[in-house]
């Protein structure tokens, strides 16, 4: 998506340790018509997929995964980063190594929202190392749902990911796939 890489570029920022910083337009302040653009964006890619569901991870995934599923007219699920007292009953549950916060926690869904059969679609804002998709292919294939694949809106393809999630594969669709960002600021984009 060639207006995700131009925002990239004029208003995102590179900070140490290969963080791109986003959160004027997509992840802290969001630009609403933006958003809607992602989401059907999104929505088209994976229109022929037989999407019933829309999952992500709280909380930076969860309005790219709402506007995803009112474009596909799908119900949309966010996995917790833990267990809080209004998640109760039976629950998927499995731990994800974060990147970006240097440790781990574990991820839960209530179990009746993700049921046997359903075809489910992941979404985030960001694919780096693929942990977090990683664990919510766990917890989907848990219940014997299809994930038919993951859509992010910017992946670290220097992180490679995506790569081993497409490797083992798995359909991942990245609106931009950043392929390097140096310490002076520039960023490239994978072609």
């Amino acid at each position: 998506m060639k207006e995700m890489e131009d925002r990239i570029l004029t208003q995102g920022e590179v900070l140490p340790g290969h963080i791109l910083k986003v959160g004027n337009f997509l992840n802290q302040q969001i630009d609403s018509a933006f958003l809607s653009r992602i989401g059907e964006e999104i929505a088209s890619l994976f229109a022929e997929s037989g999407v019933t569901k829309v999952m992500t991870i709280e909380s930076s995934g969860i309005a790219i995964a709402a506007s995803v599923g009112m474009a596909m007219n799908v119900p949309i699920i966010f996995a917790k980063k833990h267990k809080s007292s209004n998640v109760d009953g039976k629950v998927l549950s499995t731990t994800i190594h974060s990147y970006t916060h240097g440790n781990d926690y574990t991820a839960v869904v209530g179990a009746d929202y993700l049921l046997p059969g359903e075809r489910v679609l992941l979404v985030d804002d960001f694919l780096a190392n693929g942990n977090a998709l990683e664990g919510l292919i766990r917890m989907v294939e848990q219940v014997g749902a299809t994930v038919v694949g993951a859509a992010c809106a910017i992946e670290k393809g220097f992180q490679h990911g995506g790569d081993k999630l497409r490797e083992k594969g798995y359909r991942i669709e990245s609106l931009a796939i950043v392929d390097a960002m140096d310490d002076d600021g520039t960023i490239s984009f994978r072609r």
